[in-house]
């Protein structure tokens, strides 16, 4: 499993998310043989209100909607440089940004939170910009 997916899974948006949300369709609604199913819509999952809440909950104070750092945190999650290099190799970074540790960051939680976005999460626009 991917670093990304980690994040995913976190904020409540992962696999085992998706698979429990379609373990609760009722029988009544399986697609009958030679007919295909409907797809299961997603939930959108307000995003603010998950991290505040984990925000409100941890000791620390912790700027998750301007900090990489602070949203791993946030998300019990390894938050060290060697760590963020890993997840933005992942997701497709420029080795030029990588350089400089200030610039990854910067351009990693923007990514970060557009991928969630991209992905179901409930973001609003000025945590994308």
């Amino acid at each position: 499993m991917g670093f990304f997916s980690t994040i995913l899974e976190k904020l409540g948006m992962g696999k085992a998310s998706a698979a429990a949300a379609s373990a609760d369709v009722p029988a009544s609604v399986t697609a009958t043989p030679g007919t295909p199913a409907a797809p299961t819509p997603m939930a959108a999952v307000d995003v603010v209100a998950h991290l505040a809440q984990r925000a409100a909950a941890n000791p620390q104070k912790l700027n998750w909607q301007t900090s990489i750092v602070d949203l791993l945190k946030l998300l019990d999650m390894d938050s060290s440089l060697a760590a963020r290099k890993e997840l933005a190799t992942e997701l497709g970074c420029a080795k030029s940004l990588m350089e400089d540790s200030a610039s990854m960051n910067t351009w990693l939680r923007k990514e970060v939170l557009a991928r969630i976005a991209a992905n179901g999460g409930n973001v609003p626009a000025e945590l994308l910009a």
